[in-house]
């Protein structure tokens, strides 16, 4: 839920769409609704390197393409209703003064690190995949402290130290923290110029021994009602009433997420917020007769699925019962049970 409201970007109807509804608003069913939200997808993003630059990057470099195509995609997502979660980690540096090995006669290759505050001395071993593109049989490798590049003669490969961590198999077991949950949709979009002030002030606040990431995410909703999936009224197929229902759904998520994580006396959120987040929820869960709803959260992002935070434990899957009442998002952990016997955990 972007608080104060701004006006939607909605975008243009196509011509066979039906009339515009008046108002914007979307239509809702009498019956009482009860819903099942999980992640239909999810994508990590560095927001560090968002932050930390003003000018365009150099596309010609690979890791100017890489920081542009980062823009980009947090540009693209400011006109989707996508949650996101701010996320911390200690700081993990690639050791420009160690030595990168070979195995013999394989793709494994050994890379030096700098964990922490204490910049303490480790090193990772990853295994590569030869590239389609690819016209050398090894690459040639450059380390910066945020990027390993990756020659490969007809192709250059650009990863961040975050990249590596996440999609690598390795035993460093470094916690991903959740510090702020907000929503993508945003006119100006100020997430992808890193000049959302919530976010600056955590920044600050975390400091420099931690790495700040986005964790954007597509949720998807299933509606359990008598009358219906709202979304599927003829009213709401027009454009503008199916961003208006979707927006009530997300800012329901969101604010459970937010009393969940962050806690029911959030401190980084202001009284005004508040007060508005509160209206909103009672209006939106008297329009849809909401009586409960159930948030079936689990990544699927390799190493980095574990999110915990101040208030809760690392846990790759989170099974949270929801109702609005007061105002409020009102969200209880339920228990999780076993996989079976010889199931992928």
């Amino acid at each position: 839920m972007n608080l104060p409201d701004q006006p939607a970007q909605a975008p243009h109807p196509l011509a066979e769409s039906p009339a515009p509804p008046a108002g914007g608003w979307a239509a809702h069913t009498a019956a009482p609704q009860s819903w099942m939200v999980r992640v239909a997808d999810a994508r990590y993003q560095w927001y560090d390197l968002v932050a930390g630059f003003m000018d365009k990057p150099d596309i010609r470099d690979p890791i100017g393409r890489y920081l542009r195509r980062t823009q980009f995609e947090l540009e693209a997502v400011a006109e989707k209703r996508h949650l996101f979660f701010a996320v911390t980690r200690p700081r993990v540096r690639f050791d420009v003064t160690g030595a990168v090995q070979w195995g013999f006669f394989s793709l494994k290759l050994t890379l030096p690190l700098l964990i922490g505050a204490e910049q303490d001395q480790d090193h990772l071993t990853i295994e590569l995949s030869v590239p389609f593109a690819a016209t050398l049989k090894k690459p040639a490798v450059t380390l910066t402290e945020n990027f390993l590049t990756l020659n490969w003669g007809g192709f250059v490969e650009a990863l961040s130290i975050h990249d590596v961590l996440q999609h690598y198999a390795h035993q460093l077991k470094i916690p991903s923290k959740v510090v702020y949950v907000g929503q993508t949709r945003d006119p100006e979009a100020l997430l992808s110029k890193g000049r959302l002030p919530a976010l600056q002030r955590l920044r600050a606040k975390s400091g420099l021994d931690y790495d700040m990431l986005l964790l954007v995410q597509r949720m998807e909703v299933v509606v359990s009602c008598a009358d219906g999936d709202p979304a599927e009224l003829p009213h709401n197929a027009h454009p503008l009433a199916a961003d208006a229902l979707l927006a009530e759904r997300m800012d329901v998520i969101e604010a459970a997420m937010i009393r969940y994580f962050e806690g029911g006396d959030a401190r980084q959120r202001q009284a005004g917020e508040r007060e508005a987040r509160a209206l909103r929820l009672t209006e939106v869960q008297q329009n849809n007769h909401l009586t409960q709803f159930t948030i079936d959260y689990q990544l699927d992002a390799a190493n980095y699925s574990c999110l915990s935070s101040e208030l809760v434990s690392s846990a790759r899957r989170h099974l949270l019962s929801c109702y609005i009442a007061d105002g409020k998002a009102h969200v209880a952990p339920m228990p999780i049970a076993p996989p079976p016997k010889g199931a992928k955990s």
